[in-house]
């Protein structure tokens, strides 16, 4: 299932730009001692299903297994001493709460984790491992958000937005630097949405360098927020609902500042993918790339197998955005068992 052409002109952010180019290789800089530059390696096997070149952008091999510690550490970073000393506050799904309880950890900062219960046991047991506050609410990720807004303002913490946040967006657009330096002749980028803090990065960066580059997101077909929103044409709530790709769960919030109008004007299309297609490019990634790939990072992969992607050009980036992948369920897909 693909949302038609979102910008067909290709007109960069048009009168909204609450980041720019600047701000991205700013965060590059302020980041590199907490988040890595990640390889982008060659697929043999995706550019035969393809018909052109194909390469995979490990974010999966980062500190915290994902592409967040990119958007946590740019906006940890920027804050001031009083606010650092006061501490900090997040809401997220999985991948951010980790993020943020790692560079909160480095930098000595208390840190608290709002998860609803829909978050996986492995999940919160990694957060606290790390040093985090970890409370539980609710039975999504906006009701999470709600509780830690009380919790922000009873304790006086700074909240780390996992997406709407400028910061957070200047610091996951560093990963398309890193892709036009390695492949200068990229041709489109499959990215990974939910909240859009990770496309919305991306695409900025990408269009203001070269705007012909294609930006494709993909989301699971079960609960995909952004794209109901984009359908709609404003940001809306929808029911979150069990998925492989847990991490992408959540609504983008009804008071979305900026990641919803800057995936409307910077991406050019958004697929979705089934629970079944995820779990075969989580297969894929592990037998054919040996790669441990959750489900919302390999949905990008999913939409190659799964013939969605059209007009690619001559080298296509898969950004495989996390490798924090439930070992239970890693094993009932590395055994062709049914999922429960």
């Amino acid at each position: 299932m693909n949302l038609e052409p979102l910008n067909p002109d290709l007109i960069v952010m048009q009168n909204f730009q609450p980041i720019r180019l600047k701000d991205i290789y700013r965060a590059r800089k302020r980041i590199a001692e907490l988040a890595q530059r990640t390889p982008l390696i060659h697929s043999s096997a995706l550019s035969e299903r393809l018909g052109s070149a194909v390469y995979l952008k490990l974010e999966n091999l980062q500190p915290t297994g994902s592409f967040k510690i990119r958007g946590a550490a740019n906006a940890i970073l920027a804050l001031g001493p009083t606010e650092k000393s006061r501490g900090i506050i997040a809401f997220s799904t999985g991948n951010h709460g980790r993020a943020v309880a790692y560079v909160a950890g480095r930098l000595g900062i208390q840190a608290v984790i709002c998860l609803s219960q829909r978050v996986p046991a492995y999940r919160v047991n990694a957060m606290q491992k790390l040093g985090a506050e970890v409370i539980q609410r609710g039975n999504s990720q906006d009701e999470a958000y709600g509780y830690a807004l009380e919790i922000q303002e009873k304790r006086g913490l700074t909240m780390i937005s996992p997406f709407d946040d400028p910061l957070v967006i200047a610091g996951q657009g560093t990963i398309a630097l890193e892709i036009i330096e390695d492949l200068p002749d990229v041709t489109t980028v499959i990215v990974p949405v939910s909240g859009g803090g990770l496309i919305s990065g991306i695409a900025l960066a990408l269009k203001s360098i070269s705007p012909d580059v294609a930006v494709n997101g993909v989301s699971m077909d079960c609960a995909p927020a952004m794209y109901h929103s984009l359908k709609a044409g404003k940001p809306v709530e929808i029911e979150e609902k069990d998925s492989l790709a847990d991490a992408l769960l959540g609504g983008i919030g009804l008071d979305n500042r900026y990641t919803f109008a800057m995936v409307r004007d910077c991406v050019d299309r958004i697929h979705l993918v089934s629970e079944g297609e995820i779990a075969e490019a989580m297969f894929f990634c592990l037998t054919q790339q040996r790669l441990v790939i959750e489900g919302a990072g390999a949905v990008g992969v999913s939409a190659v197998l799964t013939d969605k992607i059209q007009d690619p050009g001559s080298a296509t980036v898969i950004v495989l955005s996390g490798g924090n992948a439930d070992v239970a369920a890693l094993l009932q897909i590395a055994n062709r068992l049914p999922m429960p």
